[in-house]
C-alpha cells in the first residue's frame, strides 16, 4: 500500500486506543478526582476544547447512584455530552441510567448543579453535533466507528429538588 493511500486510511478510519487503555484511564481519571476531594479532574470547556464534568445518576436497576467523569461543551445555561462510549459499540451506563431516570446531578470545575437530561433530536442534533465538530474535527470518523448513532445528550438546569419535610 502506498504511502498516499495510508494517510487516506488513517483519515477515514481513526485509530482508537484498545478498550483496556480507555478503561484504564477513566479509572484513574475517577481515582485522581477522588483522592484530590474534587480539586484535580474537572475543567471549564475554553475556546475550542472540551471541558470535564462529574454526572451523578441513578442506577436504572439498583437505584444507587453512580458517578462519572464526561466530557461537555456548553450551550447556553445547557451542558452537552456525547453517549460515546470510548466510541466503541454499546451505549454507556450512565446514559442508559439517565433513559430511566433523567434527573441527575453535576459537578463542574465552578460548582455543582441539579439537571434534567434529554437526547437533542432533529434540529437541535444537529446544531449541537456541530457544535461538538467546532471541538473534534475528526468527531464523524470517530462517530462512524460505532454500529449506531452516537446520542446528543443535553444536561439543562432544574431546580433544586424538594425535600420531604
Amino acid at each position: 500500500m502506498s504511502n498516499e493511500r495510508r494517510s487516506v486510511v488513517n483519515r477515514s478510519a481513526p485509530r482508537v486506543p484498545p478498550r483496556w487503555f480507555v478503561r484504564t484511564m477513566w479509572g484513574l481519571h475517577r481515582g485522581l478526582y477522588r483522592i484530590t476531594a474534587g480539586r484535580v479532574g474537572l475543567r471549564k470547556p475554553r475556546g475550542r476544547s472540551w471541558g470535564t464534568l462529574r454526572l451523578t445518576t441513578t442506577g436504572r436497576s439498583t437505584g444507587c447512584e453512580h458517578s462519572v467523569i464526561l466530557a461537555y461543551v456548553e450551550d447556553g445555561p445547557d451542558l452537552v455530552c456525547l453517549a460515546m462510549n470510548g466510541w466503541a459499540d454499546g451505549e454507556p451506563s450512565w446514559w442508559l441510567n439517565l433513559q430511566v431516570h433523567a434527573e441527575a446531578t453535576v459537578d463542574l470545575a465552578d460548582g455543582s448543579r441539579f439537571v434534567q437530561a434529554h437526547a437533542a433530536q432533529g434540529i437541535e442534533r444537529e446544531r449541537l453535533w456541530a457544535r461538538w465538530q467546532e471541538v473534534d474535527a475528526n468527531l464523524d470518523a470517530y462517530a462512524a466507528l460505532r454500529s449506531t448513532e452516537t446520542a446528543v445528550v443535553v444536561l439543562e438546569p432544574r431546580p433544586e429538588p424538594r425535600r420531604p419535610s
